[in-house]
């Protein structure tokens, strides 16, 4: 698979088989989802894969859109997104190296989750990123330590669907050339 494959041909996929994800396949996703690039190389993002009883339970903090809840029910896994608060985008002595200050760390923790997802669709699974949940209560359960930060949720397994590609803008509609 290329690269220009891998982008073109993954999808959000919400609707998944019963197949556990190995652990092993999971551990060669995060190795190449490693090579994410980060603010000075500071490489925030952490992962935590859910499954079981805490997956259920992780389910239930989907009060904002319980949609994302029915997807993590039956996906036999979720991975949550966390980051290490107060290095991207800072200085050794704490102030912000960018306008966009505490921003740049969702910067990182994108990159990284899309890395993830394009890395695991290269081992056959299939991901939907979720940013719609109750962040306090599923940052409890998890056991988040304070010096993190949930960004975000990702279902994972084997796809039970093969969705279209949405249409997409035009290059022409993306792009603008400056002299």
């Amino acid at each position: 698979m290329t690269a220009n494959e891998c982008i073109t041909g993954r999808r959000s996929i919400r609707k998944f088989t019963e197949q556990p994800v190995p652990h092993e396949t999971l551990e060669k996703v995060v190795e190449a989802a490693s090579f994410a690039p980060s603010w000075k190389n500071t490489q925030i993002t952490r992962y935590i894969a859910v499954e079981g009883a805490k997956k259920e339970a992780l389910a239930d903090c989907t009060s904002l859109y319980p949609g994302n809840g029915n997807i993590m029910r039956q996906s036999p896994m979720v991975i949550a997104v966390t980051i290490l608060k107060g290095r991207s985008g800072y200085e050794r002595d704490g102030s912000f190296s960018t306008p966009k200050g505490t921003g740049w760390q969702m910067f990182d923790a994108g990159i990284a989750t899309q890395t993830f997802c394009l890395a695991a669709h290269e081992q056959g699974l299939g991901t939907v990123i979720m940013g719609l949940f109750d962040e306090k209560e599923a940052t409890e359960l998890l056991n988040i330590p304070e010096d993190r930060e949930l960004a975000a949720l990702i279902a994972i397994g084997y796809p039970a669907e093969s969705p279209a590609a949405p249409k997409r803008k035009t290059v022409e509609e993306l792009l603008s050339f400056e002299s």
